[in-house]
Order: C-alpha cells, then structure tokens, then sequence
C-alpha cells in the first residue's frame, strides 16, 4: 500500500552510531527548520547536537501526522506493554541468535522499542529503525544504550554487513515493499549472520489488523477474512499482508540466505488470560501443543531464521 499523499520519511545518520552507514546527503550544513517533529525528539540527533557531530538528515518530502486509525491500519500497533507473549518470542530469537545477539544488532521496525531496549541490554550495539516520529521517540526513551533512526525498511541507512542480528518483527506486511525490504536485510547482515522473521500467518482465522468496510478503517480481529480468495482478502484488507509459507519462500528465494528454521507459532493470549485467568491458561497450554501437530497451521504467526550466506 502506497504512502499516504504528502507524507515524507526521513533518514537520519549520525557519525557517532558505532555502524558504518551509507552516505545520504552531502555536507549541505543542518537546518533546524527541517526537524519533522517541530521540536526536540530523542529520535534523532537534529535538535541538541552541534553540526560538527557530522550529523546529516534528508527528508522525502513535507511530514505529515498520520490520524491514530490510520497509522493503526497502516504501520500497525507495536507491543506498548511487556508481557508473557512478549517474552516467550524474546526467548524465541535469543535461542536462534545464540552469540550474534552479543554483537551489532538491529531492530528494523522497532516500534517503541521494547525488544530493542532487552536486546541491546546485552548486545556491543544496538540499533533501531521506525518511520513513525513518536514511536521512534519512545523506543529511543526506552532504549538509552541503542541508536534509533528514522528510516524505510526498504531503504536501510547501513553499510553491507553491518549487522550480526537482524529482528524483523511483524514488520515485512506493512511495508511497501517486502521483497525489497527482505533485500535490505540480507544486505547488511554479515555473512553467518542471521535474520529473525516473524510475519502473520495467513491459515490464522483472524485478520487482527482490522479490515477496511464501506470506506471506513474498522480496527479489530475479524473472522475468516485470510480464507477469502486472495482478491476478496487484499480488497479488504489493502493495508496489510498475510503470508503462507509458500509466499514467504518466494520472498526470500534468490537472496544469499539459508532458511535454517521454520515454524508457525500461536499467540499468549494474555489479555484473554487477564479477564479469564483459568480458561486463558488452559487455552494457551493446548494451543502450544497444538505447534507440534500439523493443525499448527492455524498458528498465528511464522517465525522463520534465515542466515545469511
């Protein structure tokens, strides 16, 4: 789904990240009037820095704020609270990673940072990448120790191979372009480095990113719209992709990756388990069995490792 009209990303790069990045701009000197925020943000370095911290930022065009329903649609919730779900796939990646979580590691699409802030805990350096201002914000609140930039996943401000650890968490079906943005991944993972993909199941019996009715954004988790044929699903469903495995295999092939794990996950359900605490416990425990049992394909996520070769 296009960007809406008018609205204008920016990437930043700073001198002082610990990662190599590609130069963006040339030594055009930094004008505060070009801030996308309009005032301070612990997002990036164009307010508080001086211009010799070799600071630059380029803007695709006139910022824009987005209204909360359709940033909802378009970029999706990120986790805003930490909870067992959270991390039960912290130790899902952390498992996968082994030592490359000790090393350079990036959040791409980091919302709020809450992965990012417990993963750079331990990491050399930590990285973050969010288009969205005020969610960049809070991830860089939240995460002191990483660098967190603004930035398209298709388009990543870093040098080929940069990167030990690349999260990519329910990310890759907001993006304009996946295929280019798996691109990206691959490119600045060293060789040997891994990527940790978690993308919606399409076999899952819910849309939970809403679907648009009439003209109108509904938010919500809506039934058996990813069992539609794949016309009637994306028209209801423009602003958001869900993948089979078959689709997430054709994202990749061709790349210098190696799948080297592949499942389909269920969810917490904790907001269920914080209103029923005895049937939500009960239900999360039986659909974890189920992950182990070919009805995991009404999981509701895939978590795919691929490594980069």
């Amino acid at each position: 789904m296009p960007l809406p009209k008018g609205y204008g990303p920016a990437v930043i790069q700073s001198a002082n990240t610990g990662v190599p990045t590609l130069p963006i701009a040339t030594a055009d000197p930094l004008l505060e009037s070009e801030c996308p925020a309009n005032g301070p943000c612990l997002a990036c370095p164009v307010r508080g820095w001086r211009a010799d911290a070799a600071t630059r930022i380029r803007f695709a065009g006139p910022p824009v704020t987005l209204p909360d329903s359709d940033k909802a649609a378009l970029r999706g919730e990120p986790s805003y609270i930490w909870r067992a779900g959270q991390d039960r796939r912290l130790q899902m990646i952390l498992a996968a990673a082994g030592d490359r979580a000790l090393g350079r590691i990036l959040d791409d699409g980091c919302g709020v940072g809450q992965y990012l802030a417990r993963l750079g805990a331990a990491a050399k350096a930590s990285h973050g990448v969010e288009l969205e201002a005020d969610r960049a914000a809070q991830a860089a609140r939240r995460a002191p120790r990483a660098s967190v930039l603004r930035a398209e996943g298709e388009s990543l401000p870093y040098a080929r191979a940069a990167f030990d650890l690349v999260l990519s968490h329910e990310v890759l079906e907001h993006v304009t372009d996946d295929r280019a943005a798996a691109a990206e991944i691959l490119r600045v993972l060293r060789p040997g480095g891994c990527l940790v993909l978690f993308v919606p199941n399409r076999g899952y019996p819910f849309e939970t990113h809403g679907v648009y009715w009439r003209g109108r954004y509904r938010f919500g988790n809506i039934p058996l719209v990813n069992y539609l044929p794949r016309r009637w699903r994306d028209h209801l469903a423009p602003h958001v992709r869900a993948y089979r495995a078959s689709d997430i295999g054709r994202l990749f092939d061709g790349l210098p990756g190696e799948v080297v794990e592949r499942r389909v996950v269920f969810g917490a359900y904790d907001n269920l388990i914080a209103r029923w605490p005895r049937l939500g416990r009960a239900l999360r425990a039986f659909l974890r069995r189920l992950e182990r049992t070919p009805l995991r394909a009404l999981g509701l996520s895939h978590f795919w490792v691929i490594e980069r070769i």
